[in-house]
Formats: C-alpha cells, structure tokens, sequence
C-alpha cells in the first residue's frame, strides 16, 4: 500500500487539510483528513483531481502550426480542413501511435488524466481496410497504455461528406464505413485495453438519421459525442437541408441524454441552449481549438442559467494545456459578455467555478469519476508549491493563479490508477517517446 500525505486536498468534499490517502489496487483506500504525517508517507504540498480531456484527435498533434499560413482568400475551419486531410493521409499506423503518445504525455504534464479520444482516423492511406478493423484504435490504446493516460475510446462513424446522406469525398476515405464494418470496428474496440468505450457520429453532415440511431443504439449505456453547430456554414447548410437548426433537430430527432456530449455546440439559440439543459448533456468546448480555427464563442452564461453542464477538451491539440483551456473559456466570456468572473457559482472563485464545472462534466462525458473520495480510482495531480504563482496562495486561490496566473506548468506530479506517470514535472517515459515523435515528424514533413 502506498500513502502520500499532502498539507491540502481538493476532496468531493472540498478542501481539506493535513490529508493522508493510502492506495491500493488503483484505488484510494482510505483518506484520512487533518492527520499527522507518518514515515515513509510520500508528501506534498496540494493535491486536486485529474482533469477529464472530454475531445480530442491525437494525430493532429502532428500537424500543429502547420495550418498557419495564409491563403489567396479568407481562411477558415474549411481551409483548415484541406491541411488536415493532406497529414491524415500520409500517416501510418507507427505513426499516428507515435504521435498519440506525445500528445498524451504532454496531457498528463499538463494535469489532464483521461482523454476522450474522437477516433477517426481507422483505414489504410487507399481507404482500405486493415486486417484488424481496429489496428489504428489499437494504436491509440497503446499509446494510452504506454503513457498512463486514462482512455475513452470513442470510433467514429463517418459516411457522408454533407447533409443528407452525400457521398463522401475522395479525401475522407480513410474515415468511411458502413454500418456492418462500423459494428464490427466497435466490436474490435471493445476488446482494447480501454477504459470506456463510446460512440461517436461524426456530425450531421457525416450520418443521415437512420445512421444516428442505429450508432446511438450501438451504445447502449456508453458515451455518445457528436461534434455540432460548429460553424455558421455548418448551421446554415443544416437548415437548407432540414428546416431547423443543428442542435434543435438533434433533440427533435434522436434519443438525447446525459450520455451525450455535444462537441463544440458554438452557434446555439436560446430555444436549444434550454433543450441542451434540459437533457442533461454535456457541451464539450475547446476553447483553444475553437479560437485558433475562428469558430466563435459559445454562450457559456446561457447554458449556466438553465443548470446546463459543461467540460472542456483539446482537440486539435494545436497547444495542450488544462490552464490553457480553461483560462481562455473565462478570457473569451469576458471579451463577448464585457464583464469579468463570467463562470461562477455566488461567490465562490472563478478558478474553482470553472474546475468544479469542468471536473464534473468531464467525468460524466468519458465515465470517470473526477474526484479525490474513498473508493475512488486513485487519479489525481499535485502541483508544485515552489511556483512563483503558488506563492502565498491557499486552497480556491491555488486553482485561481494556476488557470489566470501561471506562465509555464505548476503541474509537479500525476497518479493514474495509483501509479506515479509525472514526477517533477517530466513524464517518466518522456524523452523516449519524445525521441520517436522527432523521428516521425520528420519522416512526416519531409
């Protein structure tokens, strides 16, 4: 049994001080408030739950930056689009693992300790099946396994390239699949060493409603995410097509409820912001993603009046970072709404608001726990008391100079299931797995 001792803890209770947690089996067995420490207790300064990563595609770590170059005419998500469908079809399956396990170390040095990971990427350059239907899934899951990470594995279902049931265009090939090899993909997943196993339709665009509801039904009682009403194009092509909007023929149309998380949901009316609340959903934002690709700002401020549930995600993992995230969530309110402390809950800190919001809702989109409580999977982060940030602060101030006042990582040590992946603030397997990304970008670049 190991035990740690920490002078502060973010419990499901809230903060507690002088905290002996003892481990056993992946799980903490005991916590223990406002105790001695004893010998060979492992101690630190503040300990608080691993974060939940709710949407991401791990390859596109390869492609950061590469999008930044301006065309002859306006850029956007579409222009975007073109780069990322050039990388996703030079990459190989020792290739996107390699990738996938830099993206993950670098989430687990950040204080992300699970990750859903919106898989799409499954068939062979020429849009042909692997032997193993999974073999890519299996790689995600091996970079998962090798770094620690918790994974919700999450296969997408892809088949058309608009609404309506278009086909698919020749650079979506190895995306596609039809029902059957969709079923049989899931079942392949399901064997993995993963955690949760979810379901994720594309997008409106990519499924007709009979393909929605038969991959929902697929679920059973797993996650389903579903990326929506991320762009103004995407919102009016819905309407041509169907008569309402995005997210309102969602929940008209197929079985919403809290295993939902909707992706990005940006350009929302109030009518559907009610319905989103309403069905417990999640809203998965990714503020980070939804900047650097001009999405827009959803209406956080609305979804919070309504009782309505959110997390946060790094997608396209142009910049991985819980602060990150979770700063630029409150920073884009602030600039929309022209007001400060947007994310609250009375008068509680905008640091914990925030943190408390997206720890819970996180863990509902990819079925962890996301709290520090007896019984519970031993995940969590410490952060490092000597940060210049850190300094003189105490319990919701912490969360408050870690998301709006740290420049560079507080984040010092990572527990997944009771095992220590982040020591000083370095992944203990980093320099390897950084040493065979560097290989394969520049096998991927050249």
């Amino acid at each position: 049994m190991q035990t740690l001792y920490a002078a502060r803890v973010l419990t499901a209770d809230g903060w507690r001080s002088s905290v002996r947690l003892q481990l056993q089996g992946g799980r903490i067995a005991t916590l223990q408030t406002e105790v001695p420490a004893e010998p060979g207790d492992e101690r630190h300064a503040v300990i608080v739950p691993a974060l939940g990563n709710l949407h991401s595609h791990a390859f596109q770590r390869g492609m950061a930056g590469l999008a930044e170059i301006a065309g002859d005419t306006a850029d956007s998500f579409w222009s975007w689009r073109d780069v990322m469908y050039r990388f996703a079809l030079r990459m190989n399956p020792d290739q996107l693992e390699a990738i996938a396990a830099q993206a993950y170390v670098e989430m687990l040095e950040a204080g992300f300790g699970r990750v859903g990971e919106f898989h799409y990427l499954h068939h062979d350059a020429d849009g042909a099946h692997y032997a193993d239907i999974g073999e890519m899934a299996g790689r995600i899951a091996a970079a998962a396994e090798t770094t620690g990470l918790g994974l919700c594995l999450l296969p997408v279902f892809y088949a058309h390239s608009s609404f309506g049931g278009a086909a698919p265009g020749n650079a979506q090939r190895r995306f596609i699949n039809s029902l059957d090899s969709y079923q049989r993909l899931l079942e392949r997943c399901r064997q993995l060493p993963a955690s949760t196993v979810g379901v994720a339709p594309h997008s409106l665009r990519a499924v007709t409603k009979d393909e929605l509801l038969a991959v929902a039904d697929m679920a059973a009682s797993a996650p389903i995410h579903i990326h929506i009403a991320e762009q103004t194009k995407e919102v009016e092509d819905c309407i041509a097509w169907s008569g309402r909007r995005p997210v309102a023929w969602l929940l008209e149309n197929a079985p919403v409820d809290e295993r939902w998380c909707l992706v990005h949901a940006t350009h929302v009316d109030a009518q559907e912001i009610a319905g989103i609340a309403e069905a417990k959903a999640v809203v998965g934002l990714c503020p980070v993603t939804e900047a650097n690709l001009g999405d827009g700002v959803f209406p956080l401020p609305d979804l919070l009046s309504h009782g309505g549930r959110f997390g946060v995600g790094t997608d396209s993992n142009v910049h991985i970072g819980v602060a990150a995230e979770l700063s630029l969530l409150e920073y884009s309110q602030r600039l929309t709404q022209r007001a400060r402390n947007v994310v609250k809950r009375g008068r509680q800190s905008t640091g914990r608001a925030i943190m408390d919001f997206a720890l819970a809702g996180g863990a509902q989109a990819l079925g962890g726990a996301g709290r520090i409580e007896q019984g519970a999977a031993a995940d969590f982060v410490s952060l490092d008391p000597q940060h210049p940030a850190l300094c003189s602060r105490d319990n919701d101030a912490l969360l408050d100079a870690w998301i709006f006042a740290s420049a560079g990582n507080v984040v010092d040590g990572v527990w997944m299931a009771g095992r220590k992946v982040v020591t000083a603030g370095r992944h203990i397997a980093r320099d390897r797995i950084r040493d065979r990304f560097r290989t394969v970008m520049k096998d991927l670049c050249s």
